[in-house]
């Protein structure tokens, strides 16, 4: 995976789509940003206490634990892969309001051009700010963007420790239910 230069001149990665011959994309997983270490190795998800992997395998969406150099075989399944904001950072929580509404006219045109069936965002913080809808909670939204139904799960994040494995596949599980029908 090829690593670019972002619209603000640092590193970026590409978004993760499947192909032509793939699934049509079911779930666009949206994080907030792609973290230094994802765009170091060229692989979403990649820190080692990021539980994205364990929790997608967890709740149905993988047949198996995929590791983030696998991500080929995930999008081969159906699924994407996209951040919010391009600008790389440490911690998601670096990032302003400015940037995180700026990143939704990128998700938009992505949304229209890939036709997801579900936009799904990890980390309610980030999506009451970019979409200024404050008292936005888990779970499914009364927003499209493009035709694509919207979803709000907790950040995978190692970071986020209010949330554990099993909260996280349980939380998780609930869209691959809907997603599935």
């Amino acid at each position: 995976m090829a690593i670019n230069a972002g619209p603000d001149g640092g590193a970026d990665i590409p978004d993760l789509l499947p192909g032509p011959a793939d699934l049509p994309l079911s779930v666009l997983f949206c994080g907030v940003n792609a973290p230094m270490l994802t765009v170091s190795t060229g692989q979403h998800f990649a820190r080692a206490g990021n539980r994205f992997w364990p929790t997608l395998h967890g709740a149905g969406f993988t047949p198996r634990l995929l590791a983030p150099t696998e991500h080929r075989e995930f999008a081969a399944l159906g699924y994407g892969i996209t951040k919010l904001v391009t600008r790389s950072t440490a911690r998601a929580d670096e990032l302003g309001a400015a940037e995180l509404s700026g990143g939704v006219p990128r998700l938009i045109d992505l949304a229209t051009r890939t036709h997801p069936g579900w936009i799904a965002f990890l980390g309610v913080t980030a999506f009451r700010i970019a979409f200024a809808l404050p008292k936005a909670t888990f779970g499914p939204q009364d927003l499209r963007i493009a035709e694509a139904r919207v979803w709000v799960l907790p950040n995978p994040s190692g970071l986020n420790r209010r949330w554990s494995l099993p909260a996280l596949v349980a939380e998780y599980s609930r869209l691959r239910e809907v997603a599935r029908s």
